[in-house]
């Protein structure tokens, strides 16, 4: 059921003269990246793309990256965006799916479908003639922004598609909280294929400021930056880079420095308290990739600030709605917990998979996010669990059941269940349980580790391997996993 939403936020492209990315070795106004847009767009002409024909990408994050990702959407050109470690059967899954126009890709792969896409290149695309005006719009609300993977609980990935209109109305509502200013910086050092990494170019765009791109999180580079560049407004990191920058006693931030935006996992209060102790502003958040990132988020947070619940993850961005429910699809009052569900222009609407979508919303589009929370008498969010389905160590999502068929893949390993555990560094780490079989010769945990190393992403591969002479299972065969977490709290396993 289609709903129908308040206008649609409305954006204007920035002034040329502005700075718009920034790296380590280059620098690039938007009058640069207009210019890179025009060769995107004269690719598009000539290659005779229709309009939501869609762009594979297969990169490392990279300037370019950048800027073709920000060309992309003031094209209407939707992109589909994947790890770069993407396996080859996770490609191939995608590509039995999705059909795209063309690939951007800094790699080779053995896939017959894969090497027969034409592949898009840029020589020197900030020399090409500046793209008018009129071909750069942030319009077609209905159009598609891309495609985007999230785990799933069959093993396969569900595929999200996002809507241009989701993007406004979280830009809109990110910018009530707080926006750096024209030419000022948002840190860029989360992954290019997931809806946060994303949302940080795209909010750049529509609010004319600048992006400071770091290809991969440094904790020494990122302390520097932020202690000593004025420029820097904003970061968007997950908790494990927040605890790493506080690994440092002597990080400090430079006073224009407005706020971390903390998404991607459970943070902990101590990890709050640390950060509000050391003076460093927060801004805790929750959202996945079906709400195009961030749908609820706390205010600023500074130093001393107590004017909130601390555990609370915010509000729910205005216009989007909110109910606790129950297991049979009840709403729940206040300050009782339940499944959340949330409707409103920030909802995708349904995966590319419709099987999925049966269950995942009702007859009045409410989405059912598969979390537990509850509501405080403020409306304040609290999430008690995060999916079910899910492991988020890192700020990556992790599907256990895959690296459950993984390890049994093995011809050493007869069962396995795989679990996430509270974890200081990671949010959760990933722990896995096997047992091996009556022939097989015991692997070492560094063995396991080299064995799944090709056949899992590496954030995927478990952090700690813990050998059973069973695995505990219901009379339905299925795992106990919270006799597997408690008897872990309890160090029954020696660990």
């Amino acid at each position: 059921m289609k709903e129908s939403y308040p206008s649609v936020p409305e954006f204007t492209l920035p002034g040329k003269e502005h700075l718009f990315l920034k790296s380590a070795s280059h620098s690039y106004s938007y009058e640069d990246l207009y210019r890179f847009a025009g060769s995107l767009q004269t690719i598009k002409r000539e290659w005779g793309w229709q309009e939501g024909d869609l762009l594979l990408i297969l990169a490392q994050p990279s300037d370019e990256l950048v800027l073709l990702i920000a060309s992309a959407f003031m094209l209407n050109i939707p992109i589909l965006p994947l790890h770069p470690e993407s396996t080859n059967r996770e490609i191939e899954f995608v590509l039995r799916t999705i059909k795209p126009v063309a690939v951007y890709s800094d790699q080779q792969r053995d896939i017959d479908t894969f090497d027969t896409l034409p592949k898009i290149s840029f020589n020197k695309p900030v020399q090409h003639d500046l793209l008018a005006e009129s071909e750069l719009k942030f319009d077609k609300p209905e159009g598609y922004a891309g495609c985007f993977l999230t785990s799933g609980s069959t093993g396969q990935p569900k595929i999200v598609p996002i809507k241009r209109r989701q993007v406004f109305f979280q830009a809109e509502a990110s910018a009530r909280n707080f926006k750096p200013a024209p030419n000022k910086f948002w840190l860029l050092c989360l992954p290019l294929n997931h809806a946060g990494g994303i949302n940080v170019i795209y909010r750049s765009l529509l609010f004319g400021s600048a992006i400071y791109l770091t290809p991969d999180f440094s904790a020494e580079t990122i302390r520097k930056l932020l202690n000593e560049n004025k420029k820097f407004e904003a970061a968007s990191v997950v908790p494990t880079m927040l605890e790493k920058l506080l690994e440092s006693t002597f990080f400090r931030l430079q006073f224009n420095f407005k706020g971390f935006l903390i998404g991607g996992g459970p943070i902990s209060l101590n990890l709050i308290n640390r950060a509000l102790t050391r003076g460093i502003p927060v801004v805790t958040s929750y959202g996945m990739t079906e709400t195009c990132a961030q749908i609820a988020a706390n205010p600023m947070l500074r130093s001393g600030g107590m004017y909130i619940p601390k555990q609370s993850v915010g509000m729910v961005f205005r216009p989007n709605e909110i109910e606790i429910r129950d297991d049979n699809g009840n709403a729940l009052p206040l300050n009782e917990q339940g499944q959340i569900w949330l409707r409103g222009p920030q909802v995708f609407d349904g995966y590319t998979d419709e099987k999925l979508n049966k269950t995942a919303f009702d007859g009045e589009g409410w989405f059912n996010t598969g979390d537990y929370g509850h509501l405080n008498r403020n409306k304040q969010l609290f999430i008690e669990s995060r999916r079910t389905d899910l492991i988020i160590s890192g700020g990556e999502n992790i599907n256990p059941e895959e690296v459950v068929n993984a390890l049994k893949n093995l011809e050493e390993i007869s069962d396995a269940a795989v679990i996430g555990v509270p974890d200081a560094i990671w949010g959760q780490k990933v722990v896995a349980f096997y047992t091996s079989t009556p022939a097989g010769i015991p692997l070492s945990p560094g063995e396991l580790k080299e064995r799944l190393t090709g056949e899992l992403q590496s954030f995927k591969i478990p952090k700690e391997f813990i050998q059973l002479d069973e695995i505990p299972r219901t009379a339905m065969q299925k795992v106990k996993q919270s006799e597997l977490s408690e008897n872990y709290r309890k160090g029954f396993y020696g660990q």
